[in-house]
């Protein structure tokens, strides 16, 4: 089975229903994919055969929308560039995949360098400015019916690079579905006319929403730029069902006056998803939007790992904390605990690293067998995270490996202090990482981002997590700011920008008791 076939059945089965919308525009199946079409056969007219790879850097727009049909009428491998990455890093995936051509919307045109054409192997650098739509009428609209196999690579999706170059995951079109249709599982079916509202970039987690949206018969909104009363207005207006939303999103939307007053019976489930999600920012969007959060785990290579619904997520359970967890182990997925040294299970409820195995999983990374080789062993993805599954199978993240505190001899891991620290009502976001000491080695410190520095002190969110954890895992340092946090190019937080500074002239960013 391939996507190709399946979009096309969406419009032969509702070519008149309405598939895609803006605020500007709304289009019909037939007519969106029309624009597709066209676009493909630009693209072919440059030299882009089936199976050749396309960057595109772009925001949610009618264009984005037309780039996504385009890719898939051609049997033309879509890579997604990430808006806020470094020239550099755009370069590094044009080049590591072997782009023929380019698409960017007009402003981030800068973002790319000048000589961009230039570079091997790129054929033709598209600009999307007053002249697209141009070009768009005078294409063909004779679809090019390319061969498909459900093997073919359907898409190249680079990880997030925050601890060095991003890889690219390449997906073919039945991974791709795999995928997509496993993130919806537990949610209420798509059906005609229910509105995905795609609030986050669709070259990111909400992409996987368009497709099985357009399969269903539903609709997809390109919500462009995310103004928090703006969104809520049109979200409420548009009768969304389906969001993805990272939880800084959620967070903005459900901390907006009167969000929880809104008309919502429409929505049938948000799914959060792309960062670790605190318990403020669940129980708020819980009250503005009632009991419609799903959640889940994985990464780019390997989703979903872990999935909860909103009974699971806010349930009391003996024995459990649903909502500090990420979730029991997906449906369709095979999840373990190993030792990182070992790679042997450990002992039921025991710390180690965790290992996944699902129908969507990477086949390899994309020109890299080494790093496929470590990534991937015997069939299982070796996240990298820490992490332990309790008596009735919900999964805790304890933290990335790499990010460990060792602290007098103590593991620490961030992402438990962070979970503590964000319960505090007037926390919006928080980091932690290690620091020197010259006693212990090293220390988490803390970095808070708060509406009113005045509401909050450091000595206060030292004591809620000598409560909550215990005394030797309480921050030496804490620091209170009115700031937002650095976040890289898909939203999350950069730890080592804010430990940097901590240990300048050292030779090595780990210290010994």
């Amino acid at each position: 089975m391939d996507v190709r076939s399946l979009f096309l059945r969406a419009v032969e089965t509702w070519p008149d229903h309405e598939a895609i919308a803006t605020e500007d525009v709304r289009l019909t199946f037939a007519q969106a994919w029309e624009r597709g079409l066209r676009l493909a056969n630009v693209l072919r007219e440059h030299g882009v055969e089936p199976g050749d790879r396309v960057a595109v850097l772009e925001d949610n727009s009618l264009g984005a929308a037309d780039f996504y049909l385009a890719c898939t009428a051609a049997n033309i491998v879509r890579v997604p560039l990430y808006a806020r990455n470094s020239t550099e890093a755009h370069v590094h995936m044009i080049t590591n995949t072997d782009c023929k051509v380019v698409v960017v919307a007009e402003h981030y045109a800068g973002e790319l360098p000048a000589d961009l054409a230039e570079l091997p192997g790129v054929a033709r650098v598209l600009v999307r400015d007053e002249t697209y739509e141009d070009l768009l009428a005078a294409a063909s609209p004779v679809d090019p019916a390319p061969r498909v196999s459900a093997d073919d690579i359907y898409v190249i999706r680079h990880t997030a690079g925050t601890t060095g170059r991003s890889k690219g995951v390449a997906y073919t079109h039945r991974t791709w579905l795999a995928y997509c249709r496993d993130w919806m599982y537990q949610f209420p079916p798509v059906q005609v006319g229910d509105t995905n509202m795609c609030a986050s970039p669709i070259s990111h987690g909400s992409g996987y929403f368009f497709t099985p949206t357009w399969i269903g018969g539903g609709r997809n909104y390109m919500l462009n730029k995310v103004d928090p009363p703006v969104t809520l207005e049109i979200m409420e207006r548009e009768r969304t069902s389906y969001m993805w939303c990272v939880p800084t999103l959620l967070g903005m939307l459900a901390r907006v006056p009167g969000a929880s007053d809104r008309d919502w019976s429409s929505i049938k489930g948000f799914l959060v998803a792309g960062a670790p999600v605190s318990e403020t920012t669940a129980r708020a969007g819980r009250k503005a939007f009632g009991d419609v959060l799903y959640s889940g785990y994985g990464q780019t290579e390997c989703y979903p790992i872990t999935s909860i619904t909103p009974q699971e997520w806010f349930a009391d359970l003996p024995g459990s904390q649903p909502l500090r967890s990420a979730g029991r182990p997906y449906a369709f997925a095979m999840v373990r605990i190993v030792d990182p040294a070992t790679g042997e299970d450990v002992a039921p409820g025991g710390e180690g690293e965790i290992v996944a195995q699902t129908d969507g999983q990477l086949l390899e990374y994309w020109k890299d067998p080494a790093a496929t080789e470590e990534k991937l062993r015997d069939g299982w993805v070796h996240t990298g995270d820490i992490g332990r599954i309790d008596e009735n199978g919900f999964l805790y993240l304890l933290d990335r490996a790499s990010d460990m505190i060792i602290s007098g001899g103590f593991n620490i891991y961030p992402a438990e202090l962070e979970n503590a620290i964000a319960s505090h009502p007037e926390i919006i976001e928080v980091a932690v990482f290690a620091v020197p000491h010259e006693t212990w080695g090293e220390a988490p410190a803390a970095v808070c981002t708060v509406t009113d520095q005045a509401l909050v002190t450091a000595e206060e969110i030292i004591e809620l997590c000598r409560r909550k954890l215990g005394s030797y895992k309480k921050p030496a340092e804490v620091v209170i700011t009115a700031d937002p946090l650095p976040k890289s190019a898909v939203g999350k937080i950069l730890r080592r920008e804010l430990r940097e500074p901590y240990w300048a002239g050292r030779s090595q960013r780990v210290s010994g008791s």
